[in-house]
């Protein structure tokens, strides 16, 4: 898949992130300059690396929706088979390099432990259009799930990103475990969000009903 990464499993995935963690100098940084760090032959392995801030119980705030909606544009690209439109606005955001940098040394480890065990395995999960294109709309959900507006509470933005790394780690590496990892902390990521909703209606029903009885 020309563009969105495939070709990146040649390179050591956690040397390309320890490189591009190294790049992370100055006040800020913008996506472009990350993409740019990576090469824009691997997609996939940008889409790893923002995942990566979001490793953490709770991430820096305001970067969810930002780098949510780089990896849906990804993931279109991946189901479309070709490199995926990246607007220049959207690249040109600026983030600040010393927290990024924070996180990210602190959520490498996935990539160092996932890298060592990492192998191809059940290809009928990794090859294949229309394989291709499941993973690129799991990929899309996971996303989007990423972009929810519960950033702030634990673990929220966790799962969709673990489980973003999980499917973009199995298609670039072709590991079919690692995509089931992916389908299933998806599965679990849903039940989360359906949970914290749930939840959050029925503290508001209660804020209602003593309201009513005040």
């Amino acid at each position: 898949m020309q563009g969105t990464g495939h070709e990146g499993a040649e390179l050591p995935l956690a040397e390309s992130v320890d490189q591009v963690i190294a790049h992370l100098s100055g006040a800020s940084v913008t996506l472009r300059e990350v993409l740019d760090a990576i090469g824009r032959e691997g997609m996939l392995v940008f889409c790893i690396f923002l995942t990566l801030p979001f490793m953490v119980p709770v991430s820096i705030p305001g970067i969810s929706t930002a780098f949510g909606l780089v990896m849906v544009l990804i993931g279109v690209g991946v189901m479309a088979d070709r490199p995926p439109w990246l607007p220049d606005r959207l690249m040109r955001k600026t983030f600040p390099a010393d927290r990024l940098r924070l996180a990210l040394e602190k959520s490498t480890v996935w990539i160092h432990r996932l890298g060592r065990i990492s192998r191809p395995s059940i290809p009928a999960l990794t090859h294949g259009t229309l394989m291709a294109r499941v993973n690129g709309l799991m990929l899309i959900v996971g996303a989007i799930l990423l972009m929810a507006p519960f950033g702030l509470i634990p673990f929220s933005n966790t799962l969709p990103g673990l489980a973003i790394l999980f499917l973009a780690i199995g298609m670039l590496q072709r590991d079919g475990r690692s995509i089931l990892l992916g389908y299933a902390t998806l599965v679990l990521s849903a039940l989360y969000f359906a949970f914290l909703l749930l939840g959050g209606l029925a503290l508001l029903q209660g804020l209602l009903d003593w309201i009513g009885v005040v």
